[in-house]
């Protein structure tokens, strides 16, 4: 029973990882391709959601791995 709490915590987790590398190379193209200062800002704010998402995704997925680790 808490195996598969651990492994849907591991997948939530690379999950959010993925999500997280997505969002870097995003803000990366968008840096290297020459946009004017709010441009570039406006860029980078419309990847923060998904980053914060990415992020948030990940932080739950660790809490279900330890919590079926420390239960199981």
């Amino acid at each position: 029973m808490f195996d598969i709490i651990v492994w849907g915590g591991a997948a939530l987790s690379v999950a959010g990882l993925i999500g997280l590398v997505w969002c870097i190379l995003r803000v990366m193209k968008a840096r290297k391709s020459g946009l004017s200062d709010d441009e570039l800002r406006a860029a980078v704010q419309s990847v923060l959601p998904w980053n914060m998402g990415a992020l948030f995704l990940s932080v739950i997925g660790l809490m279900m791995v330890i919590l079926g680790i420390s239960l199981g």
